[in-house]
């Protein structure tokens, strides 16, 4: 059975289920590097374990482009997927939350509880088209209030892939003094000629969508709004997101059983791209893809710095980088570069995946073999 008739927008709203979500109020306005302010706003958050009486056990998860702040647990009420890294959160676990206090935040931008095009301004409606230029930048800037009102002056280790991977390395080279060790996965130093050029024609899918309305859909019935634009922004990704040789083994030129592409159906793969369009335009919001989006587009951390390999000289963390070795969205010399620079870093290390990109988010037990490097277990 098909999902149901999209709704305008897959955000999150207030009056929704809470779920496991806190929120962080921004205390005043945060200043944008694109030039003026963000008045206000908040952070929707999740934590797992409990914090130390000396805050020195925090550890903080920043999630990619579609991700939100549901790191770990079921879905439910108030969440409409299962935790993306369910795996590595919980006792005996990679990130063992009888001795880590792990926090996840939704970000800046995003549509998941915090504030973003789908949120209230302070006029009462959504911002929608109004909503400001956001740099990676400002959004660690809103996380490092969030680390602030909950007292955690330092990090034991921050973690992110993709798009969280970018954040992360903005929160060493921004706060040095906070990380206590790093973990990047399938990311780079910055967005390269052709990452920007995926981007720019899933953002023009959306934009040329007559449901768009310049960003101000918000107010639309089911069946309206920019639904068809974000699911072609979401076909165009999800071929970058996976690997040739994994495509072509789960689905070859097989047709959609029950339909045949030379009288009005689909070929196997093409149901495979409809699903995933279909499921993102229930569970998340054109505005918040392409405010987010251009965040990723923006991602230098040169710039203003004197270049990346001095920016990450900033780096005081024993750190980690990895790449998938499938990855042929952020390849991994991308991540050579980070390794290389990065004063306090071991050898590039890769993760094996038929996957693409996603194996990032899907060879869990990889990835906390390198947390386990850095947060070794309790003896």
């Amino acid at each position: 059975m098909g999902l149901a008739v999209p709704p305008a927008t897959g955000a999150w709203r207030d009056g929704d289920p809470a779920g496991g979500r806190r929120w962080f109020a921004l205390p005043g306005p945060l200043a944008l590097e694109a030039g003026g302010a963000l008045p206000g706003g908040r952070l929707a958050y999740e934590t797992w374990g409990t914090l130390a009486a000396d805050r020195s056990n925090a550890v903080l998860v920043l999630h990619a482009l579609t991700g939100d702040s549901h790191l770990a647990g079921p879905a439910g009420a108030g969440h409409p997927t299962a935790g993306w890294w369910d795996e590595l959160v919980g006792p005996g676990r990679a990130l063992d939350t009888d001795r880590w206090f792990v926090v996840a935040p939704n970000v800046l931008g995003g549509c998941q509880g915090s504030t973003g095009p789908s949120a209230p301004a302070p006029d009462g409606r959504p911002w929608g088209g109004r909503f400001p230029f956001l740099t990676q930048r400002d959004q660690v800037a809103a996380e490092a209030r969030l680390a602030d009102a909950l007292g955690v002056q330092r990090w034991a280790l921050v973690v992110g892939g993709s798009m969280g991977g970018m954040r992360a390395l903005e929160w060493a080279v921004t706060h040095p003094h906070r990380v206590g060790a790093l973990l990047v996965l399938a990311t780079a130093a910055a967005a390269s000629a052709e990452q920007i050029a995926h981007a720019s024609a899933q953002l023009q899918a959306i934009r040329t969508d007559p449901g768009w309305h310049g960003g101000d859909y918000h107010h639309l019935p089911p069946g309206a709004g920019p639904h068809h634009g974000l699911g072609l922004a979401r076909r165009l990704a999800q071929i970058t997101y996976r690997s040739e040789p994994e495509l072509a083994g789960r689905f070859g030129r097989a047709p959609q059983p029950g339909e045949h592409p030379w009288h009005g159906g689909r070929f196997a793969v093409e149901s495979y791209l409809d699903h995933h369009a279909a499921k993102l335009a229930h569970r998340f919001d054109a505005g918040s893809y392409v405010v987010l989006n251009e965040a990723m587009n923006a991602h230098d951390l040169g710039r203003g710095r004197g270049g990346t390999a001095a920016a990450l000289r900033r780096v005081t963390a024993p750190a980690l980088v990895a790449a998938v070795d499938s990855d042929r969205l952020y390849p991994p010399a991308q991540q050579a570069e980070l390794a290389a620079h990065l004063p306090h870093a071991d050898a590039l290390r890769t993760i094996a995946s038929p996957h693409g990109h996603d194996g990032f988010l899907l060879e869990t037990a990889q990835v906390a073999a390198l947390i386990a490097e850095l947060l070794p277990p309790r003896e």
